[in-house]
């Protein structure tokens, strides 16, 4: 069994090029070393095809996929926020000692509006102090605000800063960190994305050649721990963060398996992912 669990809908998106396509050969071949069969990758594809995500010429094997134009911006990682996540590793993002505070009251009416801003408030890492206020420990604002203003309740939201936020009787940054956000979860997460990450490191590392599937196969397991690890995290910096944080080792080693995959082949990642991150991989991971 193997210790990574990826859906078929993860695969087939992990595999997007820089063209915005999809091999189906090596979509396949990757999914059969996944321990997926054919018949789920078609039936996947299908999916993705009656969602409108993708588009598909040529049958089977010889198919090639393609993302439409509506779908191709949801493709595009986060690069700042893994940058971000990085330099707090390296000591180069020190907090402040400011608390960011944003509130919103959206009426009923526009329910969609306000679902859909809580929603990024909370990707962003925002934590719910009481109804309709949320913290973070770093600089929000511009995000924020522009998603307000995508769903046209910009006047609802109240933006301010803290030097000295209190919830109940607690003061101490620490302490409410552990209150506010769900770190025991977040270093859980953490500790199973190094747990993947160092056998696959010594499988890069040894001078045995991998296959293209093979290294293809790495990467989408990588990536999708990556994913599972990162989404929940609030990026918080490690002077709120329990010491050692499990969340610095993880990226570390992750770091160093990026390395490899660049260097293995060029383009044998899945392209979007590897392509966009190599810039944040080169400042930070030795070379190899």
């Amino acid at each position: 069994m193997r210790d990574v669990e990826i859906s078929t809908r993860t695969l087939v998106h992990g595999m997007v090029r820089h063209d915005a396509t999809v091999d189906a050969g090596e979509l396949y071949a990757v999914a059969a070393e996944l321990g997926m069969s054919d018949q789920q990758v078609r039936l996947c594809v299908g999916r993705l095809v009656r969602e409108g995500s993708f588009s598909q010429e040529g049958r089977g094997r010889g198919a090639v996929l393609r993302v439409t134009a509506d779908a191709w911006p949801s493709f595009a990682p986060a690069v700042e926020f893994v940058r971000h996540a990085f330099r707090q590793d390296r000591g180069l993002a020190p907090w402040d000692g400011t608390w960011h505070l944003v509130a919103f009251a959206v009426p009923e009416s526009a329910r969609a509006a306000r679902d859909g801003l809580r929603e990024t408030i909370l990707r962003l890492g925002g934590a719910p102090v009481q109804g309709g206020l949320y913290v973070s420990a770093n600089a929000w604002e511009d995000l924020v605000e522009a998603r307000a203003r995508e769903l046209g309740v910009a006047d609802g939201v109240t933006y301010a800063l803290s030097r000295d936020l209190r919830v109940g009787g607690e003061r101490d940054p620490r302490a409410l960190a552990a209150a506010l956000w769900p770190l025991d979860d977040v270093a859980a997460r953490h500790r199973r994305l190094a747990a993947v990450a160092k056998p696959r490191l010594v499988r890069l590392g040894a001078p045995e050649e991998l296959s293209r599937t093979e290294l293809l196969t790495v990467a989408i397991e990588l990536a999708s721990e990556f994913t599972r690890a990162m989404d929940p995290d609030p990026l918080l910096p490690p002077e709120l963060l329990p010491s050692p944080w499990p969340g610095a080792q993880a990226r570390d080693l992750l770091a160093r398996c990026w390395s490899h995959l660049l260097r293995r082949d060029g383009p044998a990642g899945p392209a979007v992912l590897f392509r966009l991150y190599a810039d944040v991989v080169r400042e930070v991971a030795p070379p190899v």
